[in-house]
């Protein structure tokens, strides 16, 4: 079990326990708009599902999802799946409340250490909806590169997105 300490936050597996917090922060529809696995309205259901999905792909390796805990809440979540031999894609989120304080920014930068020194990664992309510039800078922040816009690749909603893919190699 892999937890990561910053003074600010702890980035740490989800577990039982965590459903009510993890709804309370994520269930926004600014943090839907701009994420593709998130639905909207969140429900306590969809809460228990992630975690217990969670529980089980850690214990498989297949991928690696932290909760970004604060006081004992689950205030956002930062993780790795598309995990390939070499590479894997980066993805996250953050309560709202929580947004323009560094936090992302510092986790994007633990987990990414944590990806290519842990998990001998040697590409880590990460997929951001082109008008979400906020994501797209703090990528940027982080020495992760644009390397292309892929045109209309995501759906949602009954429209099609842009979106920005960055990547960061060792």
């Amino acid at each position: 079990m892999v937890v990561i300490k910053s003074k600010r936050f702890v980035l740490r597996p989800y577990r039982k326990g965590d459903e009510k917090s993890l709804q309370n922060n994520i269930n926004d529809r600014d943090i839907y708009k701009y994420t593709d696995r998130i639905p909207y309205p969140y429900r306590l259901v969809d809460a228990k599902n992630w975690i217990k999905k969670c529980i089980n792909s850690s214990r498989k390796k297949t991928e690696f999802n932290f909760a970004i805990d604060i006081n004992g809440q689950v205030v956002g979540g930062i993780g790795f799946d598309q995990i390939k031999g070499h590479s894997a894609e980066i993805g996250y989120w953050l309560g709202k409340k929580y947004w323009n304080q560094g936090i992302m920014g510092e986790a994007i930068k633990l987990v990414t250490n944590f990806g290519f020194r842990k998990l001998k990664l040697k590409r880590i992309t990460a997929h951001v909806f082109h008008k979400n510039k906020a994501s797209a800078r703090i990528l940027e922040k982080n020495n992760y590169k644009l390397e292309g816009i892929l045109r209309k690749s995501h759906s949602k909603d009954g429209k099609l997105y842009d979106e920005l893919l960055y990547a960061k190699v060792k």
